[in-house]
């Protein structure tokens, strides 16, 4: 049986508003993730799923409920110990990339290595192979400006899975991106997901995206209205 790697429990997140009370982003939301699944968290704007992600990504903690990570109770967690939560577990790919744009490809690929206590040498290796990975070898001494949307998308990807994370963690990845260049990184997500058992947790609001994962999880109004199979179209959710 393969192992739970996001256990998500009752969890609940209010927010205060500016007029007193709070604002329930998300209300009982329960889920299981295990390792190796490709699983899509799809809703439309306003329903949650980036509260989800925020949660899922160690980013923030539940009002109530349980978050657990690979076993850790992340409620439980300090500041510090969710940066290393964050660090040892987790790969980030970001709708606008986040990349350092005045340092070069390679250097932005080391960039989560350097909190490893790998020495440079191991570091560079690693952020080459990665790079070879994708399909961009032969752009490490790029800067990330000179690069188009695709390429530094697949920078991105780079970057995430240079730590060897348990869990790649995409919010809205082909967002900014055509859909010919949008396909070309789902394709690397599949791949990723098929050769190295990545466990990857999409966060979408476009069902041509969440389609290419294996599972649907679909948030509307901070609650879960479909987990399961892709359905053949979501009028219904």
């Amino acid at each position: 049986m393969k192992k739970t790697v996001v256990k998500l429990t009752k969890v609940i997140k209010d927010f205060p508003e500016e007029m007193g009370g709070f604002f329930r982003a998300l209300d009982s939301v329960s889920f299981e993730i295990k390792a190796g699944e490709f699983v899509a968290i799809m809703g439309p704007s306003g329903s949650g799923k980036s509260t989800c992600m925020n949660i899922v990504g160690a980013l923030d903690v539940p009002t109530g409920g349980k978050y657990e990570l690979n076993g850790l109770d992340v409620n439980q967690m300090t500041a510090d110990e969710l940066a290393v939560a964050r660090n040892e577990h987790i790969g980030f790919v970001f709708q606008n990339f986040n990349l350092l744009t005045k340092r070069s490809v390679l250097d932005n690929v080391m960039l989560p290595l350097m909190y490893r206590g790998l020495s440079r040498d191991d570091r560079y290796k690693r952020g080459r192979r990665m790079l070879k990975a994708v399909g961009l070898e032969r752009f490490e001494k790029y800067l990330p400006t000179q690069l188009s949307g695709g390429m530094r998308q697949r920078v991105a990807i780079a970057r995430a899975l240079a730590g060897d994370p348990k869990i790649i963690l995409a919010d809205e990845p082909t967002g900014a991106l055509d859909s010919k260049t949008g396909k070309e990184i789902m394709d690397i997500f599949k791949k990723m997901n098929r050769e190295t058992g990545a466990t990857i947790i999409m966060i979408t609001h476009e069902f041509d995206v969440a389609k290419h994962a294996d599972r649907l999880i679909h948030i509307r109004d901070g609650k879960i209205n479909h987990d399961g199979k892709m359905p053949k179209d979501t009028k219904g959710l």
